[in-house]
C-alpha cells in the first residue's frame, strides 16, 4: 500500500512542479535577470514556467528519469568517497599509506565500486555472459589476442614516457 508521498498527485504534479519552480527561481535570483530586488517577479516567472512544465508529459518523464539517475549517482559517489576516506587517512593531507600505494588502492576502489553497482542493480547475470564471451566463445582467442596487443602498446608507451622524464 502506497502512502501519501507516493500518490500520483505528488509524483506527477507536486514534485516536478516544486523542483522546476525552485531551480528556475534560484537561477533567476542568482543571475538577477529582472533586477537585484525583484523576488516577486522571479517567483511569478518561476510559477508560470513550472505550471507549463507540469502540463507537458514528455519533459516531466525526462526530468524524472534524470533525477533518478542523479540520486543513484550521488549515492554511488558518496560510497566511493566514504571508502576513499577510510583508505586515505586521518586528515586531508595526512595519508596512512604512501601516495603511490594510495593510487593503486584508488584504482581498485573504482573497479570494486563498479562491480558493486552492477551486482546491486541486478545485472550480475551479465558477468556470466562476459565470462562466456572471454573464455568459452569461438571468438575468445581473437579477444585475448587483441587485448594482449593493446596491453603491450600501452605498456610500451608507458615505458617510453617514463624514461623520457
Amino acid at each position: 500500500m502506497a502512502n501519501i508521498l507516493q500518490s500520483e498527485v505528488m509524483t506527477q504534479f507536486i514534485y516536478p512542479f516544486l523542483l522546476i519552480f525552485f531551480i528556475v527561481f534560484a537561477i533567476l535570483e542568482k543571475t538577477k535577470m529582472f533586477g537585484a530586488e525583484k523576488k516577486q517577479i522571479n517567483a511569478l516567472v518561476s510559477l508560470v514556467i513550472s505550471l507549463i512544465f507540469v502540463s507537458a508529459i514528455f519533459p516531466k518523464i525526462i526530468v524524472g528519469n534524470l533525477m533518478l539517475f542523479l540520486v543513484l549517482g550521488i549515492v554511488i559517489i558518496f560510497v566511493g568517497l566514504l571508502m576513499w576516506g577510510f583508505l586515505s587517512g586521518k586528515e586531508a593531507g595526512e595519508n596512512l599509506i604512501g601516495a603511490k600505494t594510495l593510487k593503486w588502492f584508488g584504482g581498485l576502489l573504482v573497479i570494486a565500486l563498479a562491480v558493486a553497482v552492477i551486482w546491486a542493480s541486478g545485472l550480475g547475470g551479465g558477468f556470466q555472459k562476459i565470462f562466456d564471451f572471454m573464455f568459452n566463445s569461438p571468438d575468445s582467442g581473437k579477444f585475448w589476442t587483441n587485448f594482449l596487443i593493446i596491453a603491450f602498446v600501452i605498456g610500451a608507451i608507458f615505458v617510453v614516457l617514463k624514461k623520457s622524464k
